[in-house]
């Protein structure tokens, strides 16, 4: 809670709602020297014209601030201003008022003290809000200020339209009853209001709204659980009856092209939906269990803005070779890493360091993430064979200079990969693997010749994605023992006063201590040593040169790096450390 420390605090009884008498922000601001009487009238004039409100009219021409606004309004009612970016908010007592009036009434309940409320409003002059807020609450309520913009996200975090999917899927439960009808079901999914459609959209509408990469729906015996991946963390988002199971994965498969009257196998498919001006590539899987089907849902936006190598946190010595390699005019360079560790957005990145207008470049996608001019784009379709194979083996015949492959997943696949680079052109892809040394051996595993891997393979990048310390919260932290082992390790003897920081956990970052995602990187350059050990399929020898190549820049050391800068927890390192053993 951030008060104004020019204001006496107030006394236990200050203020506890709005002075009965109408007050005006023009007057507060003009008592306390915020405008000029010129400029408030200006802008008065201007709020008849726009019916904005007269605060975003002050704060749009540029004459207060919003955190101007909100500490005024503070000063003359005597309460407290409130920063929500690094207010310890708990959702159980955010959510004492519904969703729906704290969002039309603008206010945000902040904490419990017992005899009273402490409830944020964007609008503290407005009377009707605060009593229509105190008589839903059935408390005493005491008001803070809070600036405007930072109100929706707070309530989006909080609230993520709970009540809304909870009561649309209370009422698809009514509508579907205890058995499904088939005929009964593909009627009423085409009509528009259909509980089942509006679910839907609300689960996918809050999905983006917190930024999830995948949507789970998974029917278990005590009912259905709808979760989200976010930052690479499961977050239940409600449950339901689990007999709306059935109709919920029924619409998705009518959506994907699927076939709705199977019900004992795995299915996969896709579709395209348009959600707030968004389009979103959505990758549909099923999976049958002894409950129902399990749906889950990878989202992938289009035409996001591609990002560039030196934007995606690799490592500056590591740039300065990757860029070497791509000026090369033959090879190939895999991205390896599972999934969702961000191979894609780094092979975009890769393209970004290419002259798209004096060189032929041809991507063969699963989906097309990024629609890019200057480039010849095609998505695969295993439905009329139109597989990565077939439109590789097309795209040598369409003199490209680089050719960008989403993933190698087959042997054919493989093969004519590397033989495009052997003979001219640079070939770009991504693989499955754990880390880089892995990634030759894999192909070799795949039945590709040892000769072809060991000449045309020039590099290879291994990531992950590391959880971000949340910047509003992030406070230093003394390292366990196993930490500080982890440390002593990582830095020798010059680790004992190594400043670590780790997310305490606020509502900004809905209490996880954690913000967003970092990439973690290695390259491993193939030399001449390393080709002769692939060619005679010497994995052994392989790794141990590999290693040698690597040591002190692999992606262990370079998580190591962003625990130095206090951007990663060491328990987050430690976990990478974990996985590429």
């Amino acid at each position: 809670m951030l008060v104004d420390p020019r204001e006496p605090a107030a006394p236990p009884a200050a203020a506890a709602a709005p002075a009965r008498e109408k007050l005006r922000l023009g007057d507060v601001l003009l008592r306390q020297a915020l405008v000029t009487p010129e400029q408030l009238q200006e802008a008065l004039d201007h709020q008849r014209g726009s019916g904005k409100r007269l605060g975003r009219v002050l704060i749009d021409g540029g004459l207060v601030t919003e955190d101007q606004v909100a500490h005024a309004l503070a000063r003359q009612l005597r309460v407290p201003a409130v920063n929500l970016k690094s207010f310890p908010l708990k959702s159980e007592t955010v959510r004492l008022l519904g969703e729906s009036p704290a969002r039309r009434h603008r206010a945000l309940v902040l904490e419990d003290k017992g005899d009273y409320l402490l409830v944020a409003f964007a609008d503290p002059l407005d009377l009707f809000a605060y009593d229509e807020v105190t008589r839903l609450l059935k408390r005493p309520v005491r008001i803070a200020v809070v600036p405007e913009s930072q109100l929706p996200p707070a309530l989006d975090r909080h609230y993520r339209r709970t009540e809304e999917i909870q009561g649309l899927a209370k009422a698809l439960e009514k509508d579907v009853g205890d058995a499904v009808d088939f005929g009964e079901l593909q009627t009423a999914v085409g009509q528009e209001g259909a509980p089942v459609v509006r679910l839907l959209q609300s689960v996918f509408e809050d999905a983006m709204q917190v930024g999830a990469s995948d949507v789970h729906l998974e029917p278990q015996d005590s009912g259905l659980l709808i979760r989200s991946r976010i930052d690479g963390l499961m977050q239940t988002q409600t449950q339901a009856d689990k007999r709306i199971a059935a109709a919920l994965a029924q619409r998705l498969k009518l959506m994907a092209g699927l076939d709705i009257s199977e019900k004992r196998l795995p299915q996969d498919g896709r579709f395209t939906l348009r959600l707030r001006d968004r389009t979103i590539d959505v990758r549909l899987s099923t999976l049958p269990t002894p409950n129902g089907e399990s749906v889950v849902m990878r989202l992938l936006g289009q035409g996001g803005a591609m990002r560039r190598l030196d934007e995606i946190g690799m490592p500056p010595a590591m740039l300065v070779r990757l860029r070497e390699i791509l000026n090369r005019h033959s090879g190939m360079v895999l991205v390896t890493g599972p999934t969702g560790s961000g191979k894609t957005t780094t092979l975009y990145a890769a393209l970004a360091e290419i002259d798209v207008e004096r060189q032929k470049v041809i991507t063969v996608e699963d989906p097309i993430e990024y629609r890019l001019p200057g480039l010849t784009q095609v998505q695969v379709n295993d439905k009329i064979e139109l597989t990565f194979a077939r439109v590789l083996r097309a795209t040598l015949r369409q003199d490209p200079d680089v050719i960008l492959v989403g993933e190698i997943r087959d042997p054919e696949t493989a093969e004519i990969g590397l033989r495009a680079a052997v003979t001219g052109h640079m070939v770009l892809s991504s693989l499955h693997t754990r880390d880089a040394t892995s990634a030759p051996f894999r192909l070799l595993d795949m039945g590709v010749p040892p000769f072809m891997v060991a000449s045309s393979l020039q590099g290879v990048i291994a990531q992950r994605l590391l959880r971000r310390n949340c910047e509003n919260c992030a406070e230093p932290h003394a390292p366990t023992p196993q930490e500080s082992a982890w440390l002593a390790a990582m830095a020798g003897e010059g680790s004992a006063g190594e400043r670590t920081l780790r997310g305490r956990g606020c509502s900004t970052c809905n209490g996880t201590g954690c913000s967003g995602r970092l990439g973690v990187y290695e390259l491993l350059e193939l030399d001449a040593a390393m080709a002769s050990a692939a060619t005679q399929s010497d994995p052994v020898a392989f790794k141990r040169l590999a290693a040698e190549k690597l040591r002190g820049h692999t992606m262990v050391h370079h998580a190591f790096e962003l625990v130095r800068q206090g951007r990663v927890s060491v328990a987050e390192a430690m976990r990478l450390s974990g996985d590429a053993d």
